[in-house]
C-alpha cells in the first residue's frame, strides 16, 4: 500500500504516514520523493530513526553535507545541551547559533555549494514551543505584483553567516564553526529556478545582503519587504515537534526557522543536510552565468 500523503493547509507541506523510513522499498521512496517536489516539506510522524537510519534515509536524496570537522559525522545535533548534560548559557558562542536560527533563513546559501535539502529529527523537546515553520517561496514569488517582479528580475545578493550572525549582535571570528569560513560571501539571484519542476521562487532570507548596484539602506529595505511580503499565510506553516517526529524539507524553494522556548528546558534535534547539485547550486561566478543559470523564463512570469 502506497504512503498517506496528507496536505496541510499551507501552500507547501504534507504529512506522510503509512511507512517507516527505516525500512522503505523502492516503489514507497519513489512516492516519497514526488511528494517530496509537489510539497517541499514532508512531515513523518513517530518514526524514531536511529541516526543510521536517519543518515540513510537522508542520502536518498543525494549525498550528506559534512557539518562537523570528522570526515565521518553525517548527523549532528541541534541542541542546546552541552556534553555534560548541562544547559547552555546565553554567553556561548553555540547558544547565540541556535538563536540566529531563529531568523528566516535556507540552509548553506552562504557556503559555496548551496543545500538541496535539510532532514531534522526530534528527540528531546521541550515543554512547549521549539516549533519549527517554514515558508514557501514558490507562492512568494507567483503572489508578486508585475512590478515587482520586474524589479527584482536581475538582483542578486550576497549571503554570509557572518552577517546575519552580526544582525542579531553575535561577532564571531573566521573560523569559529560551521559557516564561518574564508571563502566569501556568495552572491546569489534573488530569483531561483527550481531545477526539476522549472517554479520560479524567492531565494532571500537573513543570510542575504549587500545586492549589487543598490546602496546599502536600499538593498536592506528590499530584501527585508520581500521575506516579510512572503513568509505570511497562507504560505508559512509550523511543526510542534514530538519525539520520534521526522521532517524533510527542500532548501532549494523555501524558509524556515526555529520557534523561540524556554531556554533553560533542553531541545535536542538531530539534523542531517543534503549537498546540492553543483550544477545548479554551486554560486555562478559572473553575471552571464547568473542570468543563464537562474532568471525565470517569459512563461513563469
Amino acid at each position: 500500500m502506497p504512503p498517506i500523503v496528507t496536505p496541510t493547509n499551507a501552500t507547501l507541506g504534507a504529512v506522510v504516514t503509512g511507512l517507516m523510513l527505516g525500512r522503505m522499498d523502492d516503489v514507497t521512496w519513489k512516492a516519497v520523493e514526488q511528494a517530496f517536489l509537489d510539497h517541499a516539506v514532508l512531515i513523518f510522524p513517530e518514526q524514531h530513526l536511529t541516526e543510521a537510519e536517519q543518515v540513510a534515509f537522508a542520502t536518498r536524496f543525494g549525498e550528506i553535507e559534512l557539518l562537523a570537522p570528522s570526515a565521518e559525522q553525517k548527523a549532528v545535533a541541534i541542541s542546546n545541551v552541552k556534553p555534560d548534560g548541562t544547559i547552555m548559557d546565553a554567553g556561548e558562542h553555540r547558544y547565540k547559533s541556535l538563536r540566529g536560527n531563529e531568523g528566516w533563513h535556507t540552509d548553506s546559501s552562504y557556503m559555496p555549494l548551496a543545500a538541496k535539502a535539510s532532514c531534522l529529527s526530534a528527540q528531546v523537546v521541550p515543554s512547549a514551543g521549539g516549533e519549527t515553520e517554514w515558508a514557501d517561496m514558490r507562492a512568494a514569488y507567483a503572489a508578486l505584483d508585475e512590478a515587482t517582479r520586474r524589479r527584482i528580475a536581475g538582483l542578486s545578493a550576497h549571503h554570509s553567516l557572518y552577517h546575519s550572525q552580526a544582525q542579531i549582535g553575535h561577532r564571531v571570528e573566521t573560523g569559529a564553526g560551521y559557516g564561518f569560513h574564508t571563502k566569501g560571501a556568495p552572491l546569489r539571484p534573488l530569483v531561483k529556478v527550481h531545477p526539476v519542476t522549472g517554479r520560479p521562487a524567492l531565494f532571500i532570507g537573513r543570510h542575504a545582503y549587500g545586492i549589487p548596484g543598490l546602496a546599502e539602506a536600499e538593498s536592506e529595505r528590499l530584501l527585508s519587504e520581500l521575506v516579510d511580503f512572503a513568509c505570511r499565510p497562507p504560505r508559512t506553516y509550523a511543526h510542534s515537534w514530538q519525539p520520534g517526529d521526522v521532517v524533510i524539507w527542500d532548501n532549494r524553494c523555501v524558509l524556515h526557522r526555529a520557534r523561540p522556548y524556554d531556554y533553560r528546558e533542553a531541545r535536542v534535534m538531530r539534523h542531517t543536510r543534503v549537498a546540492g547539485d553543483p550544477a545548479t547550486e554551486l554560486a555562478p561566478t559572473s553575471p552571464d552565468d547568473r542570468a543563464r543559470a537562474y532568471e525565470p523564463s517569459v512563461s513563469n512570469r
